[in-house]
């Protein structure tokens, strides 16, 4: 007797993950196709119920060094480019 399985082929599309965005204002453009990106968030400390600001910087890909300081950008997550990089310039 011979045991006839049906398989069902179910294709699943993978999405691509959310990538993290973020905005903040470039700080230094010194570096060749790297900015620096200094971001705030005004968060509420759980403790003391008192609201911060909160800031860091953020080495981001800048391809053709298109952004100078003081310009408003929108930084997104990619791959690592190098060992400080991970986020570039979203357009």
């Amino acid at each position: 007797m011979t045991d006839t399985k049906k398989t069902t082929k179910t294709t699943v599309q993978a999405e691509a993950p959310k990538r993290k965005t973020l905005s903040g204002v470039v700080v230094s453009d010194k570096m060749k196709d790297t900015v620096v990106v200094l971001v705030e968030r005004y968060v509420k400390n759980e403790k003391y119920h008192k609201f911060m600001n909160l800031s860091k910087r953020y080495k981001v890909h800048n391809p053709g060094n298109t952004k100078k300081v003081g310009d408003k950008v929108t930084i997104e997550s990619c791959r690592p480019i190098s060992r400080h990089k991970s986020f570039k310039i979203a357009e």
